[in-house]
């Protein structure tokens, strides 16, 4: 159960189920008040906005959701409106959409919009984001980088997020798409940083930005390089860094994780539906739609 005045936010990797057990998706409405639940859908990142309000407005209807509205600047001058701020202040769940994150910053973080965000997440609605929209969950997020297992020297980038989550940096699509290399070159330069990859079809349910339950069919990757010993500070471009002593968890469903003392706190195994058929946004998207019209 959800502890009264608590806040939530659910960090989802990616491709998360849509038309089968949606067992992230129907946490998220739980989360948010199920029936009572006030839900806005922000598409932003993606390049097909009105497809991806489609799916996600059908499965949480189909969920209880008597409520559920669509948030979408398509300019930063667009977050300036008071009445989307209005939206926002009147939920009790808010939604960010997977697409391009980079976008997310650009039109959204230090607008009044993003304020309404801000409010919305401490006056106790949970925020969830998958894919692009887990990423600006963070106060410093991923906005481009190398995919691979070795860490390379300035192989990624940072930009301001949101800041709902501090003293993390979140990564998504993280198993499928290789981005270990990545997620260990950005904390082996900010090590005061904890890296945090989370799998598609996968969420780090993370309240008071202190404890991170795992939900879904993956995992999710946590590694601390606070006592690590790297090169960073002198390796050249696109050179192999050096990490060593870093901590690695890597998180199954079940598992509860503290994340101020980087450690493991409970674990109860669950069976995760490994039925799940994971894609990339678009395709993904798509695919979901299609299949949500013909139930």
């Amino acid at each position: 159960m959800r502890k009264p005045g608590s806040r939530s936010l659910l960090i989802i990797g990616g491709a998360e189920d849509k038309v089968g057990r949606v067992t992230i998706l129907r946490r998220f409405v739980r989360l948010a008040g199920g029936r009572k639940s006030r839900l806005v859908v922000i598409p932003t990142a993606s390049s097909v906005p009105d497809e991806v309000i489609e799916v996600y407005s059908t499965v949480f209807t189909r969920l209880g959701c008597e409520k559920v509205s669509a948030v979408n600047p398509t300019n930063r001058q667009a977050s300036n409106d008071d009445e989307l701020a209005a939206i926002v202040d009147d939920a009790t769940g808010v939604f960010i959409s997977g697409g391009n994150q980079l976008k997310l910053s650009q039109l959204i973080v230090g607008t009044p919009l993003g304020a309404a965000l801000l409010r919305a997440y401490q006056r106790g609605a949970v925020i969830a984001g998958t894919s692009a929209g887990a990423s600006i969950m963070s106060q410093f997020m991923i906005s481009m980088g190398e995919e691979g297992v070795t860490p390379r020297q300035r192989s990624s980038q940072l930009t301001v997020g949101l800041g709902l989550l501090p003293g993390v940096i979140v990564d998504q699509h993280f198993d499928q798409r290789a981005r270990y290399g990545r997620l260990l070159s950005l904390v082996a330069g900010s090590p005061s940083l904890l890296g945090m990859g989370i799998d598609e079809d996968t969420a780090a349910e993370i309240t008071d930005e202190t404890t991170l339950t795992v939900v879904g069919s993956g995992a999710v990757f946590v590694v601390d390089a606070r006592n690590a010993i790297t090169d960073a500070h002198e390796a050249r471009r696109d050179a192999p860094l050096l990490v060593t002593g870093a901590v690695v968890h890597t998180l199954p469903y079940g598992a509860t994780f503290d994340l101020p003392t980087a450690s493991l706190t409970e674990f109860v195994e669950q069976y995760a539906d490994v039925s799940v058929q994971a894609g990339r946004d678009r395709h993904d998207t798509a695919t979901a739609a299609a299949a949500l019209r013909h139930l």
